[in-house]
């Protein structure tokens, strides 16, 4: 089959490999339909994570059965499926606290690769959620978001405690960003304010449901989103980015007793305990649990109600994967989805 393989910073290819094939009796096999490129994809591509290539690319899918294994048994061949970007059993007692992303027996999806023709699923019945119905081009491509970017974002929102009446910032106008003011909206935020420094995501995130723009950065950022609030600072901050900047700008914009869902893969980032002290604000993230969230996220798509597939400004075909990332990677794209 073919996939995106990553030799070297900077250096991807389209290559022939082996198709996989069931390892566990829990496993199912599909032929993906649709993947895409992740921001989190970029870290090891820019070299700012070590690269033991040839590595499979890719952990956002949707997808057809073609196979399962003697375990198996909500999951059916030829059952239209969205997945995320880690596998759990969806029955231990962290994924029942709704934490799938940390099961005791998750397997990453990023380890696997799903920038392929098919891909092999663990825990299948855990981590796959068959979509009814037959989806428009538009609801594919936000059915592919819910993998990983539309979760992350909702996850985001929810650890930040987004709801009626409140004031939610977000730092950071990538994807997840951008579709955690869409969750933040849908969560009934009465604000939301979009740090962002470019025209075309910036439209992008007053259509989602943000009502103010912050162009500043850094402290600054800081200073005008409490010139916004009254001097307070937000109720719900969601840090999108992963750095050390953006962590303490989401920190510094909250004000006391409010909540900060962080959701950026960080890198570099240390944070000092007086810091954290006399913040008082609450800290909430990581890797979100998808899982969590799959069937509403679903349910709202298919019946029209929201359309994160919006964030995908660039469309190509697998075997041009290697534009893919370098449009992100300059910021020429936002988020691009890789058609079969």
């Amino acid at each position: 089959m073919r996939a995106v393989m990553l030799h070297a910073p900077g250096d991807i290819r389209v290559e022939d490999i082996e198709r996989p094939t069931l390892v566990e009796p829990t496993d199912a096999i599909i032929r993906v339909t649709a993947a895409c490129i992740c921001g989190s994809d970029l870290w090891p591509y820019r070299g700012a994570e070590d690269v033991h290539g040839p590595a499979a690319m890719g952990h956002e899918y949707i997808g057809v059965v073609e196979e399962i294994g003697d375990d198996v048994r909500d999951i059916q061949v030829g059952d239209f499926v969205v997945g995320s970007f880690v596998a759990s059993d969806n029955t231990c007692e962290i994924c029942q606290a709704g934490f799938q992303s940390r099961c005791i027996h998750q397997v990453m999806m990023g380890s696997i690769g799903t920038q392929s023709e098919y891909a092999r699923i663990p825990w299948a019945d855990g981590t796959l959620v068959k979509v009814d119905g037959e989806p428009t081009e538009e609801q594919t491509k936000s059915l592919l978001a819910a993998s990983d970017v539309l979760g992350t974002g909702w996850f985001a929102a929810v650890a930040a405690e987004a709801g009626p009446g409140k004031t939610v910032a977000v730092v950071g106008d990538g994807a997840v960003g951008l579709l955690g003011i869409l969750a933040a909206k849908q969560l009934g935020a009465e604000r939301i304010i979009a740090m962002s420094r470019h025209a075309d995501r910036q439209a992008l995130a007053r259509q989602f449901g943000a009502t103010d723009i912050v162009e500043e950065r850094g402290e600054e950022g800081v200073a005008r989103i409490k010139e916004l609030t009254g001097g307070y600072g937000a109720h719900s901050t969601i840090e999108a980015v992963g750095t050390q900047e953006s962590m303490l700008q989401a920190i510094h914009a909250t004000r006391p007793g409010g909540h900060v869902g962080f959701v950026g893969v960080s890198h570099g980032v240390t944070l000092e305990g007086i810091d954290l002290f006399v913040s008082t604000v609450s800290l909430l993230g990581g890797p979100a649990p998808v899982r969590r969230f799959l069937p509403e996220l679903i349910e709202l798509i298919m019946t029209d109600q929201i359309n994160p597939g919006a964030v995908f400004d660039l469309t190509l075909p697998l075997e041009e994967a290697a534009e893919g990332y370098r449009a992100m990677d300059e910021r020429r794209a936002t988020k691009v989805m890789l058609t079969f």
